[in-house]
């Protein structure tokens, strides 16, 4: 999607999200002259694989409502651990990061909450579902950080990928209503249904 029109610039009907899946999609597009200056993505590793082999220099904003829902889930309402509570409280604040010190602070914040907790984290049990958790958390941050906050520096950068979310949504909600559509349909209605969308905005 067009984060500036909301049009949907190229669109597959797939049953699994991979690398073969994603990089058809990015091909076909730069194929037709698309070169993308950025893109916000939620950071699936396949995606982010085919990106960058289609678009080697593009900028990849990290959706920070994916860090913050996903890093949130695996730390748990109220985690075992100090280090895991600090980290919760830390990603709370990510999606109220609207200026330039706001990201300061963020970034403050988690560097010296990895500081004190980073060493300690490393040596937990892999294997223990509360730790291993902890771990993945700390790990999604970690690496997120870099492509966090690209959308400071440019108000045309989307923070999120909440938009095409939401289309996204619609779609499934408006297909589900057609249950008795053959399967060697599907692919014809989306198509439909994207070029349709497009025409009327």
């Amino acid at each position: 999607m067009d984060a500036t029109t909301n049009t949907i610039l190229n669109s597959d009907y797939i049953l699994r999200e991979n690398y073969q899946s994603a990089h058809r999609l990015f091909q076909a597009l730069a194929s037709n002259g698309v070169q993308p200056a950025t893109i916000t993505i939620d950071g699936l590793p396949c995606v982010l694989r085919a990106l960058k082999a289609v678009w080697p220099s593009i900028t990849t904003q990290r959706c920070i409502v994916h860090i913050q829902r996903q890093g949130l889930s695996w730390l748990r309402r109220y985690p075992s651990t100090a280090a895991g509570q600090e980290l919760r409280d830390i990603l709370l604040t990510l999606t109220a990061v609207a200026t330039a010190a706001d990201k300061r602070r963020f970034i403050h914040r988690f560097r010296s909450w990895e500081y004190r907790y980073g060493p300690y984290i490393r040596t937990l049990n892999p294997h223990h579902k509360v730790y291993s958790d902890l771990q993945r958390s700390r790990s999604l941050v970690a690496r997120a950080l870099p492509d966090m906050f690209h959308y400071l520096d440019d108000p045309n950068i989307p923070s999120s990928t909440n938009r095409i979310e939401g289309y996204f949504s619609r779609v499934k909600s408006i297909f589900n209503r057609h249950n008795g559509m053959a399967k060697s349909h599907r692919a014809q209605y989306f198509a439909w249904y994207v070029y349709l969308k497009n025409t009327n905005t």
